[in-house]
């Protein structure tokens, strides 16, 4: 025997590895529980303020797109609205401005052919002037020789004697206005109406008389259209409602302003019958 072996030994007994293996094992799993427990915890109590402050975050963003995207869309479709009604309008007013021109040609045309049957028209005026003109000198020429034959002793009519004195100077203004445009109104020196042309004529010799052929047809004394003389005031329609006049100028003709077709024309008695006379000189 050792001469130590009765002396008790002061060290701790030696553990097994199995059981610092387990006791280790032990520990662990208490440790990992712990851990899961914390992170479980530490989860749980983090998720309220996610859900508290994010959430309503994300949904005031969400609205925010919303309301943009939608004033965008309205936008848009104003515009696309306006561009509609901008495209309408220059379309109707395209088709109007097409519907003028072609109006306007329209009325282009009307008026060349009127200009050239009013050209026409002048140029046969013309001549029927130039016709009447020869006319009234032929007229005149035949008055004078029947004058000459009344002095001689032979007698004549008063309906074909030659104008003396103021009647003269009323036939020859008269005369000397054949020719001249007829226009309502007129009252020369190169235009007139009827009354118009009666009241000049008789202002040649000093006398005033009425504007109208209504108040010229009673300014002197009737006479019978039998018994004309030169110098006359003829009518048409009644004595005081007559709506033309002309003067007598002798051998069964007279001068009047007759109309916008014929002007101031010289014309025989049975070219329009008057209604009446007056003798005013």
């Amino acid at each position: 025997m050792s001469h130590t072996a009765h002396i008790r030994s002061h060290r701790k007994p030696r553990r097994s590895a199995s059981t610092l293996a387990m006791r280790a094992g032990v520990a662990g799993g208490v440790l990992s529980t712990l851990a899961v427990a914390g992170a479980s915890g530490s989860a749980n109590a983090a998720e309220p303020v996610t859900q508290t402050l994010e959430l309503p975050t994300l949904t005031a963003d969400l609205a925010a797109q919303v309301a943009q995207s939608a004033d965008a869309t309205q936008q848009a479709a104003a515009s696309y609205e306006l561009r509609a009604e901008r495209d309408a309008a220059a379309a109707k007013a395209a088709k109007e401005a097409k519907a003028d021109l072609a109006e306007a040609k329209k009325k282009a045309a009307e008026a060349k052919k009127k200009a050239e049957e009013a050209a026409r028209k002048e140029a046969a005026e013309r001549a029927a002037r130039a016709t009447e003109r020869a006319t009234l000198s032929a007229s005149v020429d035949t008055g004078s020789s029947a004058s000459t034959g009344s002095s001689a002793g032979s007698s004549t009519s008063t309906s074909t004697s030659t104008a003396t004195g103021s009647a003269a100077a009323v036939v020859s203004f008269v005369q000397s206005q054949v020719g001249d445009a007829y226009v309502s109104g007129g009252t020369g020196p190169n235009s007139w109406d009827c009354s118009g042309l009666v009241q000049a004529a008789f202002k040649q010799v000093g006398i005033d008389l009425p504007r109208v052929s209504q108040a010229q047809s009673t300014a002197g004394t009737q006479v019978s259209l039998s018994n004309l003389q030169p110098g006359d005031i003829l009518y048409w329609g009644g004595a005081g409602s007559a709506y033309h006049v002309g003067v007598y100028v002798g051998d069964g003709m007279f001068v009047g302003a007759q109309n916008p077709s014929t002007g101031v024309a010289l014309k025989p008695l049975s070219y329009d019958p008057p209604s009446g006379a007056v003798r005013v000189l």
